[in-house]
């Protein structure tokens, strides 16, 4: 039977995968991937918006602009309480689901959504060199 070389040094990659160390770097990435998404959607609303008597509301189906700041200071990222590796990307406006998805009177103006697939290459870089990190021993 040949002999293995790196056994050991793989052994102990392979037990970091699931260690507490594994969980607290995912974590750390996972957030941080939730805060770029954040960040862009912010960015969708406010990026040329004129707020007060000049506002103009936005196209549908294109972000909203930002006019009272409402939407976009409320866009916050939130750990889940139930799982260290996973985000909450949400505004707390009480209209943000209305803009994002419409409703009878408003066509939707989408912006979490639109944010999420613009970061997406980014969000899986941050998490593999999170993973890669970790299956190095980093």
């Amino acid at each position: 039977m040949p002999k293995i070389t790196g056994a050991a040094a793989t052994s102990k990659r392979l037990k970091g995968l699931a260690g507490d160390r594994a969980i607290r770097v995912l974590s750390r990435a996972v957030f941080a991937a939730g805060e770029r998404i954040q960040v862009a959607a912010q960015i969708s609303i406010t990026e040329g918006a004129v707020s007060g008597k000049a506002h103009v509301p936005s196209a549908p189906g294109s972000p909203p602009n930002n006019d009272t700041d409402g939407l976009a200071n409320n866009i916050e990222t939130t750990r889940d309480a139930s799982n260290p590796l996973r985000v909450l990307v949400a505004s707390t406006a009480p209209y943000a689901a209305d803009q994002e998805f419409g409703n009878s009177r408003l066509p939707p103006r989408p912006y979490m959504a639109p944010a999420a697939a613009r970061e997406r290459a980014a969000v899986v870089e941050i998490i593999g060199r999170a993973i890669s990190s970790i299956a190095k021993g980093e």
